[in-house]
Parts: structure tokens; C-alpha cells; sequence
């Protein structure tokens, strides 16, 4: 019997392991391998525990600085490796909320948005990389705040870059939108603004065709999720090394 792909860590709504996803050469990607999630900070002492009896030997932090300032890290015997994804000025950040504006829907602010992330930080969308392929033998979790969009940029470029099909990576992110709903839900009541709330639902949103078409156009302008990775700086050591850790 196949485990199960979501995992119950209190404290936490969006963890699930990248395992059991079939690949486009006849493998299957591994179980214990990767996990994505929300910010593991929430946990409860159960969900901790929970974490440490999984087997995880780090945990990639794609959070900015800001964020990790709110919540007081814990002693525990696991790697941490802060990568800060959208580490970006408040000049840059008007320039992405315009980008998001300007779309008709959720899902056209959803691609426009993740296209702007994934060229303008491709520097760090490699360390991100790296540091999943580079991990102490054990299980990585990757996380960021709510674990659906930096979060599901890097995961989507781990499966895609091991041959992992579109439609299972677009599955696995639309799940989040659901997972986070309390969240978003609450989040929207708090303004009185009827636009601030329309858009902290396109915010707060996950659509499959989103993903799809981020996919599809990453892959039309540089050939593949592999030639992307390496105009970022990733080499092929790397990618060998996720693809080793990744499939079985």
C-alpha cells in the first residue's frame, strides 16, 4: 500500500510529501525524500514531534528576513537553511502588485506573478535548489508562510526537473488553495475594503491553470525546467543530486 501523501503535523494545514508522483521515464519519486509546507514556526510541540519522528534532517526557510523576525526559532537537532526567495525593495514590490492588478482573474495574476518571481530571482530559485540537492541524507521540508506559491515555484521545479508530468504538479499545487481557506477566509474579513478583499482572494487563491500555464511558458522560453535551472547557475552535479534524492 502506497503512504499517504498528506501528513497530519499540528499547527500546520499544507504539508504533504512529494513521493509517490510517477515520472515521465517509468519511476516513481520517492517517499521521505521532500515535504512541502506552511510555515513549520506554527507547530505545536505534537506537530514538532511529529516532524522529527518523519526523518527530517533540514529545513529549507524560503521566508524573508521579516517574517522569520515574528516567531523565535526553537532549539532542535535539524539543519535550517534560510533561503529568502523574494527578498525585494518596497520600489520592486510596487511593480509586482501593478503586474498583479492589471489581470483580468486570479489565475492571470497568479501566472503573471510567478513568471516576475521566477526571472527576476533566479539567483535565488538556485539556492533554493541546491539546498534541497545538497541536504544531509534524511527528509528535506520545504516551507515558506502559507507553503503555496514560493513554496510551490520550488516544488514544482523539483518535480518537473525529475520528469514528473505537468498535471500531477499542478494537482499537487492546487491543493493548497482548500488546505488554506480557513486562513484566507479570515484573512479577507479582516479589511472592510470590498477591492482589498477581492484581492486578497485572487491572493489567497491557487489555480491549476495558473500553474499549467507558469509551466508551459518557463518552458517555452528556455526549452525545459533543466535549461531554465542552468540559466540560473544550477550545474548538472546538482540536478543529480535531487534526481538521486527524488526518484527512486
Amino acid at each position: 500500500m502506497q503512504p499517504e501523501r498528506t501528513l497530519i503535523w499540528d499547527g500546520c494545514v499544507n504539508v504533504r510529501d512529494l513521493g509517490g508522483h510517477p515520472t515521465e521515464d517509468g519511476r516513481t519519486t520517492r517517499f521521505g525524500a521532500v515535504v512541502r509546507a506552511d510555515s513549520v514556526r506554527a507547530l505545536s510541540d505534537a506537530g514538532w514531534d511529529a516532524l522529527l519522528a518523519y526523518g527530517v534532517s533540514r529545513i529549507v526557510d524560503l521566508r524573508l528576513r521579516s517574517e522569520l523576525a515574528l516567531d523565535p526559532p526553537r532549539e532542535l537537532d535539524v539543519e535550517i537553511v534560510h533561503v529568502p526567495l523574494l527578498q525585494i525593495d518596497d520600489e520592486e514590490w510596487a511593480e509586482i502588485d501593478a503586474i498583479f492588478d492589471a489581470q483580468p482573474d486570479a489565475a492571470g495574476s497568479t501566472r503573471a506573478v510567478y513568471l516576475e518571481f521566477l526571472e527576476r530571482r533566479r539567483p535565488q530559485f538556485a539556492q533554493a535548489f541546491a539546498a534541497v540537492a545538497d541536504a544531509p541524507e534524511g527528509t528535506v521540508v520545504v516551507h515558506c508562510q502559507g507553503g503555496k506559491d514560493r513554496t510551490g515555484l520550488v516544488v514544482a521545479l523539483l518535480l518537473r526537473v525529475v520528469g514528473v508530468d505537468v498535471e500531477a504538479i499542478v494537482a499537487d499545487y492546487a491543493l493548497s488553495g482548500p488546505n488554506l481557506s480557513e486562513r484566507t477566509s479570515a484573512w479577507v474579513a479582516e479589511t472592510d475594503d470590498e477591492l482589498e478583499r477581492e484581492r486578497r482572494r485572487r491572493i489567497g487563491s491557487a489555480p491549476a491553470e495558473a500553474m499549467v500555464a507558469v509551466l508551459e511558458e518557463l518552458e517555452r522560453r528556455y526549452g525545459s525546467v533543466r535549461e531554465y535551472l542552468d540559466a540560473a547557475g544550477v550545474d548538472q552535479a546538482t540536478v543529480d543530486k535531487v534526481r538521486t534524492r527524488l526518484v527512486e
